[in-house]
């Protein structure tokens, strides 16, 4: 028997994790837009899974016509606030929301592992939600990024695709590799036009926080990440596919 989620709690800290970190908001937000730019579509844009409009607040440029789904009433409450009537926000689940169109591009960022039936959303997404002429983006954090590889053998996590009790709290179910999160979109009939890394990252997200707080890293040394990124993308914080409408 599967319990009822508080997904109100999940977004919350915990004692030694954070939902969030400023590496989220500062570094990885701007790569992953920068990732996703040659690949947007003309047309309107879904989000799902919007926390507090932080990545919402930076697409806005490149659309106008934003849909947002976010399962939190409380992170709504904060989205609208910062972005008002810029985005039609939705406080639903992904299971059981009706959504009133098809959507040119769609968005999925750091939720996928959130998700218990995650083929059937996939399936969803490609099946009712993406035009025929869509691109759906799908970015997951990544097992094999050296930070995580590194815990391993430092002890702190027995292996890779392990899920933390922090990350347990968080909501996760799942900790993806390219080559899974890859085999889970094709399964669900989505067909996989690109696929890379963003971000190569060695350092735990708390570690990097200290050193934006200190000015400690350039931006042409970040910069550089990005870059070796596109090189070694099962090195990367985050794994990332662009996917297109199966048949």
């Amino acid at each position: 028997m599967s319990t009822k989620r508080d997904y109100n709690k999940e977004i919350k800290d915990t004692k030694n994790h954070k939902y969030s970190y400023k590496f989220d908001f500062d570094v990885m937000h701007p790569y992953m837009l920068k990732s996703f730019i040659p690949f947007f579509v003309k047309g309107n844009l879904l989000e799902l899974g919007s926390f507090k409009g932080d990545f919402t607040q930076r697409l806005l440029p490149y659309f106008t016509d934003i849909t947002a789904v976010e399962a939190s009433d409380e992170a709504i409450v904060e989205a609208r606030k910062r972005l008002g009537d810029k985005v039609k926000f939705i406080n639903a689940l992904f299971e059981t929301v009706e959504l009133p169109t098809k959507y040119d591009n769609i968005v999925l960022t750091h939720v996928l592992e959130h998700i218990d039936d995650r083929i059937g959303l996939l399936k969803k997404i490609n099946d009712e939600w993406l035009s025929d002429q869509g691109r759906f983006f799908l970015v997951c954090p990544n097992a094999n990024a050296p930070s995580r590889q590194i815990a391993v053998k430092m002890g702190l996590i027995s292996h890779t695709t392990a899920i933390t009790a922090d990350e347990a709290k968080h909501g996760h179910k799942i900790t993806y590799t390219l080559d899974k999160l890859g085999q889970d979109a094709k399964t669900a009939g989505l067909k996989v036009v690109h696929r890379s890394g963003i971000f190569f990252k060695a350092l735990a997200n708390f570690q990097w926080d200290r050193l934006l707080a200190n000015d400690i890293i350039s931006k042409e040394y970040l910069d550089g990440c990005y870059q070796l990124g596109k090189q070694y993308p099962d090195l990367c914080s985050s794994i990332f596919l662009v996917c297109e409408k199966g048949k």
